[in-house]
């Protein structure tokens, strides 16, 4: 049998019949209609407020909450030492986000550079990367190194 518009239906079980209440005696959801006899339940317009019990403290205020802020478009960055640069490349090297990752010190280039200032530089250091640490910057600067600040790229992944 092929399935066609004209012959479709839903699986068995899947719509069952309302329950009519409140159509006499006989049909055994009469009088209260299944709501009992008095209080704030039976009462038409009822509805408990989400979370409430009764007159224990709700779950959710007893949770911890999450304190601190949180910023609504995070960015990644591929970050790297000077220690580390110190110990891939000799005095002298020009450092870029292409011989970083040739040396294995980052992963992919969609991620913009940030050079951290933890270690000590050689001089003549040539280094070029899209952020610097105040740190950092200082210490290249200091050693005699060149820092050349890379434009931002359109292509930058954001974390989600």
């Amino acid at each position: 049998m092929s399935i066609k518009q004209h012959n479709l239906q839903p699986p068995r079980g899947a719509r069952k019949t309302r329950r009519r209440v409140g159509r006499g005696v006989g049909s055994g959801r009469g009088t209260y209609s299944g709501r009992g006899m008095k209080g704030q339940l039976s009462r038409s317009g009822f509805g408990r407020r989400s979370g409430m019990e009764g007159g224990q403290l709700a779950w959710i205020k007893g949770t911890p909450k999450l304190r601190g802020f949180r910023s609504p478009s995070p960015r990644d960055y591929a970050i790297v030492n000077l220690k580390r640069i110190v110990e891939r490349f000799d005095a002298g090297a020009d450092v870029t986000p292409q011989t970083l990752m040739n040396a294995g010190l980052i992963r992919d280039l969609d991620l913009p550079l940030k050079i951290l200032g933890d270690g000590e530089i050689p001089n003549g250091i040539s280094v070029s990367a899209h952020r610097f640490s105040t740190n950092a910057k200082a210490k290249l600067l200091a050693a005699g190194c060149t820092v050349n600040e890379l434009s931002e790229t359109p292509k930058w992944k954001r974390r989600e």
